[in-house]
């Protein structure tokens, strides 16, 4: 039997709510006093439309408009008139009615047998677990089987050689960079820390140095690329960044969101979490392979459990240092090495451990 729902668009949140109806005919009795016809409730707090039964009598009328008590009156004529198919349909609403009660009522004995028999410890690392899984959706593809650091997050799964060579005319920059300018270029912050320690150290080599200078131009967009939060320009990097990379990172790094009756782009919390990965994974290209999370840590604006997470989800060994460049002397240093064996992915440490009391 074929089933009707009516679907309210809330503009605002973008959500739908979705209600039974029922679709039948009515023909008004005009020979006697009382005229049963369907009329537009008034509009209630919550202001979802609604709809009631109105008898009118004479030149009076009585709007029934109490929530529920349209579809009461609704199915009291549905089984006086209705047809058979309508008293059907009629029928299976209320089967599926008392069906998604039962539902619930076993739903919620089941969840009380799980935290019962595994207690609740159990299902915080479960949850824990999982939440490593869902980071691990958005990271760059993985070679498990690698015999080399270099092949376990390829150069060219996180710059494809077209947008590797699109980088070109714009890391010329950074190809041809003076000290002075870096040292300018520090105290206006126009780019991230990370970038700024690493362009003190590009190499003399024209095609080495080339070669880095596009890799910390294209890191340093990612990470500003990050700070957004919708994306209402076409072009939100400026018109220095080549086409097929803003392309990338709309269609790569945002997700689809309504808003306000259009379409827009949204860098989600999961989105971010896909950024930092690819970021971490180029980081790791640069400085052969041991990179400081914690440096770049700050210019994500991550705290360091997010960042740690990312990390171990990349099969990264996590070391402590300290006094690094970049950071002050007493800052507690996170790097983060790519090294093989892979280490075998572990749940989030971040639950805090009880203490046993005797």
């Amino acid at each position: 039997l074929p089933r009707y729902f009516v679907g309210v668009l809330d503009k605002d949140s973008g959500q739908m709510e979705v209600y039974n109806a029922e679709i039948f005919n009515m023909q008004p009795l005009l020979s006697g006093r009382k005229i049963l016809c369907l009329t537009p409730a008034p509009k209630s707090q919550d202001a979802r439309p609604m709809y009631a039964f109105s008898c009118m009598v004479a030149d009076s009328s009585a709007l029934c408009c109490l929530p529920g008590y349209s579809f009461f009156l609704m199915d009291l004529c549905i089984e006086a008139f209705g047809t058979s198919k309508q008293k059907r349909a009629l029928n299976a609403r209320r089967m599926n009615a008392v069906g998604n009660d039962i539902l619930n009522t076993a739903v919620t004995k089941a969840a009380a047998n799980i935290i019962d028999a595994k207690g609740v410890p159990a299902l915080i690392q479960d949850v824990a677990q999982d939440d490593v899984q869902n980071i691990s959706i958005f990271l760059p593809p993985c070679n498990e089987d690698a015999e080399k650091p270099e092949d376990v997050y390829k150069f060219e799964d996180i710059l494809p050689l077209a947008e590797y060579e699109a980088l070109r005319v714009p890391a010329a920059v950074f190809v041809n960079i003076t000290p002075e300018e870096i040292i300018k270029k520090t105290e206006d912050k126009s780019h991230c820390s990370f970038v700024l320690e690493e362009l003190k150290f590009l190499p003399a080599d024209e095609k080495s140095r080339d070669h880095k200078a596009r890799c910390l131009w294209f890191l340093d967009i990612l990470i500003k690329f990050s700070y957004l939060k919708v994306i209402k320009k076409k072009h939100p990097m400026g018109p220095e960044c080549p086409h097929i990379i803003s392309r990338k990172l709309m269609k790569n790094f945002t997700s689809l969101t309504y808003n306000n009756g259009s379409v827009q782009n949204l860098i989600s919390a999961s989105m971010k979490a896909k950024i930092t990965a690819y970021v971490i994974a180029l980081a790791l290209h640069i400085n052969n392979f041991q990179t400081d999370l914690t440096i770049l840590q700050n210019d994500m604006k991550l705290q360091e459990s997010r960042m740690m997470d990312i990390a171990k989800a990349m099969r990264l060994r996590v070391s402590k240092a300290k006094g690094l460049p970049g950071l002050e002397n007493d800052q507690n240093h996170k790097l983060g090495t790519l090294s093989l064996p892979l280490p075998v992915q572990k749940a989030s440490g971040n639950q805090r451990k009880r203490k046993k009391m005797n």
